[in-house]
């Protein structure tokens, strides 16, 4: 069986899995649709058990990969692009968000070690939450992803268009 096949076949029975435990609007990736009451998680007023609490400010660092440098949150969390998103456009919405959580900036993004401040923007979303953008591309975790330094998402065809790591300049590096 071709590993993508078989790989596209686990990202469907994510999105199914994620679809029937009622989503991702709050994640252990820091996510969230929309601020609540509490202004963290939408229609709950505490985090859900296990949840880190959001960071003050969204940082974009370079952590080595077996890709080379690679893009990651503060945390070490991988960070991935949507070649189906245009310029500073996220078109990765509903079920595509359950799987692929947009990265929510906290605070004004900062750029860590390696990282290009003028190449990190934000982009409104259309729920109005705002989503860390570096040279252009929207950025994702991915749910398989469960730990910093995990790279599971890379080169996977999923909801119409590959998903990539990027490099220090913001770029996909496709490597499949």
């Amino acid at each position: 069986m071709n590993w993508k096949l078989a790989l596209n076949g686990a990202v469907a029975g994510a999105a199914l899995l994620v679809a029937a435990c009622g989503g991702y609007g709050s994640s252990a990736y820091g996510t969230s649709t929309s601020p609540s009451s509490s202004g963290r998680y939408p229609g709950v007023t505490s985090p859900p058990a296990g949840t880190p609490e959001p960071p003050a400010a969204t940082t974009i660092a370079l952590r080595n990969s077996a890709f080379g440098p690679i893009l990651v949150d503060g945390s070490g969390r991988t960070l991935y692009l949507f070649e189906a998103d245009k310029k500073d456009v996220s078109t990765c919405n509903g079920d595509c968000a359950s799987v692929w959580p947009p990265l929510i900036a906290h605070g004004t993004p900062q750029a860590g070690a390696g990282i290009n401040q003028s190449l990190l923007t934000t982009t409104t979303r259309g729920d109005g939450s705002l989503e860390v953008v570096y040279n252009g591309h929207p950025l994702y975790y991915f749910v398989s992803d469960r730990q910093a330094g995990d790279i599971t998402g890379e080169a996977i065809s999923s909801f119409g268009a590959e998903w990539y790591v990027l490099s220090a300049a913001g770029t996909g590096i496709d490597k499949s």
